[in-house]
């Protein structure tokens, strides 16, 4: 069993897909989860699902985490997920947060994809779920 991936901190993927160009809450969580003791990687603006995907096998990330506030979350997400599942990163999060309705978060849910919190959640609790989630799910 490989247990080099147990001493490190967990690895968090923040990425921005679309032409969403608001990044500050992105950023915010990002400095936020990297103060819990995380090691983050931003994408940075712009970037596809295929995008955010490739990045996170190749940092061998523990959790997907994306901001969005263009409305594309219910093309966003699913096509993530689903290409999650091509790549058979079954034990990888994908969450993230934004304005997302209510009804649109369960479908989301109900397709894979983890809790969506939305603007001003405390990323304390943010944090506390994906240390929680990843502890639970992910296999080393």
């Amino acid at each position: 069993m490989d247990t080099s991936k147990k001493s490190r901190p967990l690895r968090v993927l923040i990425a921005k897909v679309g032409l969403d160009g608001h990044d500050r809450g992105a950023k915010v969580i990002a400095t936020s989860l990297r103060d819990a003791g995380m090691e983050i990687i931003y994408t940075g603006l712009r970037q596809t699902p295929e995008m955010v995907v490739e990045t996170a096998l190749q940092e061998d990330v523990d959790a997907i985490g994306v901001s969005i506030l263009s409305g594309a979350h219910m093309t966003v997400f699913p096509r993530i997920i689903n290409l999650m599942k091509e790549k058979k990163m079954n034990d990888v999060l994908l969450t993230g947060g934004g304005i997302i309705p209510e009804d649109d978060r369960a479908v989301l849910a109900e397709m894979g994809v983890g809790k969506l919190f939305p603007p001003g959640t405390p990323s304390i609790e943010i944090a506390a779920y994906i240390k929680a989630w990843v502890s639970q799910n992910r296999s080393f």
